[in-house]
């Protein structure tokens, strides 16, 4: 699987997956789950796709599988926030506005949405490494602009497996049963911290790079 994240001034420089992912998202979100969100018959696109927003995205053998948006929950783009914020401002016809308990807008807090997993990834492992591949993306944007905190609306089955992959991720609102998909989903938030997988990486090529700069250190007198 090939990752890339970007923010959207960036789009130019990664060929077609941004289009790709608006079209998966139409696949996943339209023609599948049915929500009343803008679109046409190639892509989705909302109003919060916009030059504040972040992307993480997986392909496989040249095919967008998988990504998700992100950005600060500080975000103003002409009357909109971020799809929380405006769902508990009651702008979102289909989201309940106590879905998010406390208004909420900080440079340290971002906002996930839209995260979605082609059905073409078939293999348990397969979706589970793309899941990671997307969310640690989101974490590693976040994590270098000074956030702390990650939040998103998504289903309670999302949050078992960011659970089972080492995301600390807790529940901070009431779940409400969607009209649209009949889906249950409540507001989550977690830290911003690496999955098991990448700590443990991270940890091998620390470990890796601290011996070689004490190898180096090793000299023979001149």
């Amino acid at each position: 699987m090939h990752h890339q994240t970007f923010a959207f001034s960036q789009l130019n420089q990664h060929g077609a997956a941004f289009y790709d992912f608006l079209r998966l998202r139409k696949e996943v979100f339209v023609d599948q789950l049915g929500w009343d969100v803008p679109h046409n018959s190639d892509v989705e696109m909302d109003q919060y796709d916009t030059p504040l927003a972040h992307y993480s995205i997986v392909s496989k053998d040249g095919k967008v599988i998988g990504g998700a948006r992100a950005m600060p929950t500080t975000a103003i783009w002409g009357p909109n926030t971020y799809m929380l914020r405006d769902a508990h401002l009651g702008k979102l016809a289909h989201i309940p506005a106590d879905v998010l308990p406390e208004d909420i807008a900080s440079d340290s807090v971002w906002e996930c949405t839209r995260l979605v997993i082609s059905d073409t990834v078939c293999t348990q492992i397969e979706r589970t490494t793309c899941l990671r591949l997307i969310v640690d993306g989101l974490v590693e944007r976040a994590m270098d602009r000074g956030a702390d905190e990650m939040i998103c609306l998504s289903s309670l089955a999302l949050m078992r497996a960011l659970r089972q992959l080492g995301y600390n991720v807790s529940r901070m609102g009431a779940i409400y049963r969607n009209d649209e998909d009949g889906r249950s989903y409540a507001a989550l938030h977690m830290p911003v911290a690496f999955s098991n997988a990448r700590r443990a990486q991270m940890g091998i090529l620390n470990h890796t790079l601290s011996s070689q700069s004490g190898r180096r250190e090793i000299r023979p007198a001149a």
